[in-house]
């Protein structure tokens, strides 16, 4: 098997291990491959470091997170390489609903001797992103647990602090949404865009069952006020919240949301990360686009 190119993001979750790099490297030589292993710096392109190492169909494996996996795959796409995961972060959205294996070694050998595969991904502006992108109140959380873990607090501290703060006083926002040519008008906390369809009820809560539908789903509660959406979060653990009424679910190929509010730019939040971009915000699935390492058959 060919050379392959680990670019690894010390700052997620298990990256951050002493000496996790020679650890890689020493698994993929094990597996039968050789891995040149990039410890990404803190102000690197990260999308770019992977255009540069996927050119000629080479395969490029994000070590990291959700974050680090959506930029990854971003440049891979450009020039038709292949992504491969070592799920090294905190939840690993994308890798669990590709029911890829968590464990290292696992994950090393899935990427040395598994087989290559298509999904979809969706792309906001520019940005591709592999999970969702969301407007609203989860980009607000994020602001304020950013400022925070600036200030000293940990993640997960900063997160609950952010969490509580935001749901006190955000109001939401009054969103113009296109979806597939057909507009709606709605005031609310969110609108959360996914790739593929999102299980929102029980034990499954938050994962996919396919990636390869090639369609976007839209999530937003125009009846729900900010203050009633743990409320809502606890219907959904037991099972009745797509049944509720709270939800509007939307599907389509191609989305446009604006405000109703005159801005430049909207926060937007996708896979983990936050960026400002240009309003109208402009959708659209892109089938089958991401070539990825697969668990054998």
């Amino acid at each position: 098997m060919a050379a392959v190119t680990v670019l690894l993001n010390p700052t997620s979750g298990r990256a951050g291990l002493h000496g996790i790099d020679t650890r890689i490297a020493t698994l993929f030589a094990t597996a039968g491959s050789r891995a040149e292993v990039h410890v990404l710096q803190r102000q690197e392109d990260v999308a770019d470091a992977a255009r540069a190492a996927g050119t000629g169909g080479s395969i490029v494996v994000a070590a990291g997170g959700d974050g680090t996996v959506s930029q990854v795959a971003s440049g891979v796409i450009d020039v038709n390489g292949i992504l491969g995961i070592l799920p090294l972060g905190t939840l690993n959205h994308f890798a669990k609903d590709l029911h890829l294996p968590l464990g290292l070694e696992e994950a090393i050998d899935t990427i040395a001797s598994g087989r290559v595969g298509r999904v979809d991904v969706g792309q906001v502006n520019d940005r591709v992103f592999v999970n969702n992108a969301s407007i609203g109140l989860y980009p607000s959380i994020v602001d304020v647990r950013d400022q925070l873990r600036r200030q000293g607090h940990r993640k997960w501290t900063a997160m609950a602090m952010a969490t509580l703060r935001v749901l006190r006083r955000y109001r939401g926002m009054r969103m113009r949404i296109e979806v597939d040519g057909r507009e709606h008008v709605w005031r609310t906390p969110f609108v959360f865009v996914g790739n593929n369809q999102y299980t929102v009820d029980g034990v499954s809560l938050g994962s996919r069952a396919s990636l390869n539908s090639g369609r976007l789903f839209v999530y937003l509660t125009p009846r729900v006020r900010t203050r009633h959406l743990p409320r809502l979060l606890l219907k959904a653990i037991a099972g009745r919240a797509s049944g509720s009424g709270d939800f509007e679910i939307l599907s389509g190929t191609t989305l446009r949301i604006d405000t109703l509010r005159p801005r430049r730019l909207l926060r937007v939040a996708f896979d983990g990360e936050l960026a400002r971009l240009a309003a109208p915000l402009h959708f659209r699935a892109w089938p089958g686009a991401l070539k990825v390492m697969l668990s054998r058959a």
